[in-house]
């Protein structure tokens, strides 16, 4: 029944922005993004957040970097205790005061912009003037500020000879942090499942899933079957995994996404062999293929890109088009520069 009366307001507030001309430009700022980067920290939201944000930025014309992520998540603490790695879920979140308790107690402690504009007409401060600033005291889903979840973010911006332009890692709740192991090379999400499935995958090895990126997958999938498999088969906090594909919000361990430069463009997890040893350490925000710089350059000199998976339709123009991850695999950004 709340649903339904939300559904009915955000109809009034919508027809009454286009009335007062309330446009997108005047929401979308790289305030107005900051504070969205902070409440997707404070509440362990999902890595997609980068992605999204990333290309929302560039659609509005807003400065915006992967490196703003690790600069955001650096100030701002893990509030919520929520699934995967944590407790409640997000019906559980709204009982407890939901993202508006989240938001206020953010505001409280300057990590909110309070002049930023809403849909609604009023700024975010107006907005949250009546939300107490210290969560109710008999729940725990929200914690209080001084006794957080994690005193810092947990989508962290991993880099090294990997992923040089960065990686995405969701490092809170994990019991092994740093992993050094022996590759394990799949080229499609399909591959890895069956290794999984077929008990082929040993505690500390490092599963790295390829060609799953915007352009070799094409559409950068979310890894959701392997990583379920691998929690299935007792191997959640014992191996490692990096992809140049997606997560999904349940995806839970010591796992790797947005690799990029990406395998199809000639990226370094491309270069990596059966066997390799491979780092992550997330404290460290470290992603590397420890082989020599000369190794690499070889097996770079003898990499040639696959046959693209599609050669017509939508997919295939989206292949075509998509930048890399890192700038959040948006489809215009070389429209007129050919």
């Amino acid at each position: 029944a709340e649903k339904a009366d939300s559904t009915e307001k955000s109809a009034f507030v919508l027809v009454e922005a286009i009335r007062k001309q309330i446009l997108p430009r005047q929401i979308i700022t790289r305030k107005s993004i900051e504070n969205a980067i902070s409440v997707i920290m404070a509440v362990g939201g999902s890595t997609n957040a980068v992605l999204h944000f990333l290309a929302i930025a560039r659609a509005a014309e807003v400065e915006l970097t992967l490196d703003d992520f690790e600069t955001i998540r650096a100030r701002v603490p893990v509030l919520c205790d929520l699934k995967p790695s944590g407790r409640y879920v997000a019906t559980d979140l709204h009982k407890a005061g939901g993202i508006p308790q989240v938001m206020k107690m953010l505001l409280q402690h300057d990590l909110l912009h309070g002049d930023c504009l809403t849909i609604s007409g009023q700024t975010i401060a107006e907005v949250l003037v009546d939300i107490p600033t210290e969560p109710p005291a008999d729940q725990d889903v929200i914690r209080p500020w001084d006794n957080p979840m994690y005193s810092q973010g947990h989508l962290a911006i991993l880099k090294g000879n990997l992923a040089t332009e960065g990686a995405v890692a969701k490092i809170t709740g994990v019991k092994k942090p740093v992993i050094t192991g022996p590759a394990r090379v799949f080229e499609s999400e399909e591959a890895s499942l069956e290794a999984i499935l077929a008990g082929k995958i040993q505690p500390g090895d490092i599963l790295v899933i390829r060609y799953e990126g915007p352009k070799g997958g094409p559409g950068m999938r979310e890894m959701l079957a392997p990583t379920s498999a691998i929690i299935g088969a007792g191997l959640g906090d014992a191996v490692g995994l990096i992809t140049d594909g997606r997560f999904s919000g349940g995806t839970y361990g010591m796992v790797v996404g947005h690799v990029a430069p990406e395998a199809a463009v000639g990226g370094a997890i491309a270069l990596v062999l059966e066997g390799d040893s491979i780092t992550i350490d997330a404290p460290a925000r470290l992603l590397q293929l420890n082989v020599s710089d000369e190794e690499l350059a070889r097996r770079r000199a003898n990499w040639q890109p696959p046959a693209p998976r599609y050669t017509k339709g939508v997919l295939a123009k989206y292949a075509k088009l998509v930048a890399s991850s890192s700038i959040g695999a948006v489809t215009d950004l070389d429209l007129f520069n050919e």
